[in-house]
């Protein structure tokens, strides 16, 4: 039977079942469904996972973060912008008035165990699928099992999805009646924005809820209790944990509370004298990943920062972001491109020379490559954040494509219109057309467009200071002819 276990296991329902019972409560129930319900706890052990079988009776050989998930709302840690007192998901928990959410954030904030956690406080039964591995037949028979567990005992099931935007449209479809009609209460967990990679469908019938990086004080706090804990922590153990090493690991797995409390554990019983000092809890943890998607939720957020940081004048923020991508191993020619883009937008004439730099910032990492590429990087990066800043370019070219695209197409001017084919003097094209270059300044007054129109405004920064003056010397010279 294939299995209808998550990461978390589940247990499936092995209520008692009166002949028909199930044709009552769904009259689409057939005989295979019927059949699963029935066989739930002969062979349910032999689906379970790792995780679950650990749960069921062998906890000890679980990792640490694994035992240590919280039983109740009062023992989970973290994520009070949504779990305080008083908040909607707390009052949603305690009132028992959950209804389908998908839990949204980085690995290790406590996604699966806060809908363990939902579904012992709200006594429903905990079904999980992996959104890797579950297909539609075995969403059918969970959601099957579900009707049978709601009609005979009137019992709800909370039914857990991991990574279920792995799901593709079909799978995440099949939910969608039983969502809304109230046989299963979905918590889908996800890292990826579930506006971008989750059903529009199911979106709006789900309540989201972003669950952070946890903060060092919270990690603090797990790695504290594992420690203290002597059923299914450390507390057994005869174990000295210096406080420079937990501030380190609390600091060090950013926000991941899974990655700290397993790296706390591997420190512990990989030290012979049971005392794990800075120096073991950073062999422990090893180098940290950073947190960072190639092109998903961090990828954007990070270059957004990243731009921002330059076009706000602040050389060291864009260094720090510039470093987080670095060493995430982002695209340099991405990073390279981004700041071509930032030295024609938002520096412009205030600084001609910060477009020439970038490109042959651009240049350079496309010669060289990683490492080494991460110093033109960094000087392009400094030059832009520290340059006079002017968008008057810019505006100047979106003004020009608000009128082409939304009013009337202007016509070219008979005096401008190209002369170097057969036949356009016969059709009067550049008749009147006045020729720079032979009057005084190289500069004449003569109407470019037919009607008048102001896109381009000088700013009051670096050489567009410049830029302005020779504007208004030009326009005080046409004046006196």
């Amino acid at each position: 039977m294939p299995s209808l276990a998550g990461r978390s296991g589940s247990c499936r329902s092995t209520l008692p079942i009166s002949p028909g019972s199930q044709d009552r409560a769904d009259p689409g129930l057939n005989v295979g469904a019927r059949l699963v319900v029935m066989t739930d706890n002969l062979f349910s052990n032999q689906s379970l996972r790792p995780a679950a079988t650990a749960e069921a009776g062998n906890l000890a050989a679980a990792p640490l973060a694994t035992r240590m998930r919280p039983r109740t709302l009062e023992d989970f840690v973290g994520q009070r912008h949504i779990l305080g007192e008083g908040r909607l998901l707390w009052r949603a928990i305690k009132a028992d008035r959950i209804s389908s959410i998908i839990l949204y954030g980085p690995p290790g904030t406590g996604k699966t165990s806060l809908a363990q956690v939902i579904a012992n406080a709200t006594k429903s039964k905990f079904e999980s699928l992996s959104g890797v591995e579950s297909n539609v037949a075995d969403i059918r028979r969970v959601i099957a099992t579900a009707a049978n567990r709601l009609a005979n005992a009137g019992q709800h099931t909370i039914l857990f999805i991991d990574e279920i935007h792995r799901f593709n449209k079909a799978q995440q479809d099949v939910l969608l009646p039983d969502v809304e009609n109230g046989t299963v209460r979905l918590i889908g967990a996800t890292t990826h924005n579930p506006f971008f990679y989750v059903n529009s469908p199911l979106v709006s019938r789900s309540q989201i809820f972003q669950l952070k990086p946890l903060a060092p004080a919270d990690i603090k706090e797990l790695l504290q209790r594992a420690l203290a804990d002597k059923e299914r922590g450390l507390g057994a153990r005869k174990v000295k944990v210096d406080a420079a090493a937990l501030d380190f690991l609390a600091t060090a797995c950013d926000g991941d509370g899974r990655k700290a409390l397993n790296s706390l554990e591997i420190g512990v019983l990989t030290t012979p004298s049971g005392h794990v000092t800075k120096e073991v809890a950073e062999e422990s943890i090893q180098k940290k990943a950073v947190v960072y998607d190639a092109d998903e939720d961090e990828h954007y957020d990070t270059i957004s920062a990243f731009i921002k940081s330059m076009r706000g004048s602040d050389p060291d923020a864009a260094l720090y972001w510039l470093a987080k991508m670095v060493v995430a191993g982002e695209d340099p020619r991405f990073i390279a491109r981004r700041i071509v883009i930032l030295a024609a937008e938002d520096i412009g004439l205030a600084d001609p020379q910060a477009l020439v730099l970038s490109v042959a910032a651009h240049h350079a990492v496309e010669f060289i490559g990683w490492p080494e590429g991460e110093l033109p990087l960094a000087e392009a990066t400094v030059y832009c954040a520290t340059a006079p800043k002017s968008n008057a370019s810019a505006k100047g070219i979106w003004s020009a494509k608000a009128d082409v695209e939304q009013g009337r197409t202007l016509e070219v001017p008979q005096h401008l219109k190209d002369t170097h084919y057969k036949g356009a003097a016969r059709l009067g094209h550049g008749e009147g057309y006045k020729y720079a270059h032979d009057f005084e300044g190289h500069i004449v007054e003569q109407d470019h467009l037919p009607e008048h129109r102001k896109y381009y405004e000088p700013g009051d920064q670096g050489f567009e200071i410049k830029v302005r003056e020779r504007m208004e010397k030009w326009k005080q010279q046409l004046k006196k002819k």
